[in-house]
């Protein structure tokens, strides 16, 4: 028998960079789909919370808690920024007047731990939700 170990090495040699890289692009990937997720999930919290509220002032406001309160403890989501367009309803014929208010939300996703392969970029959703005239009264 003769003795494989040059060729192991070699092969491993050759293997294990490509097992790495591998590695860390299933982790980026994981991460930017992570933060799409909690961004969304953040915004479309923003904007129901904006919808409960009487002003553009306080709706915008609740937008920015409720934004902060969903992203504050994430890893992967810097510096987020929520912008409130708050729309007041049209006149319509049919007598029911709905408004809109939408919640845009961006911010950076990090690319701690796979900088090799990866560069920050800015992640950035927007959710819309819609204002019933008839809601309750505070």
């Amino acid at each position: 028998m003769r003795d494989r170990g040059a060729a192991d090495a070699l092969g491993l040699v050759l293997i294990a960079p490509a097992v790495m890289g591998l590695a860390l692009l299933i982790v980026a990937l994981g991460r930017g789909v992570d933060a799409k997720a909690q961004v969304r999930s953040a915004a479309e919290s923003a904007a129901q919370a904006a919808a409960l509220e009487r002003s553009p002032e306080a709706a915008g406001s609740a937008a920015r808690r409720a934004a902060d309160a969903m992203l504050a403890e994430s890893s992967n989501c810097k510096d987020p920024s929520v912008v409130t367009t708050y729309e007041p309803p049209p006149e319509s014929a049919s007598g029911v007047d709905v408004g809109m208010v939408r919640v845009t939300i961006t911010c950076q996703v990090s690319n701690r731990g796979v900088e090799v392969i990866t560069r920050p970029y800015d992640e950035t959703v927007t959710a819309v939700a819609t204002i019933d005239r008839f809601r309750a009264r505070r």
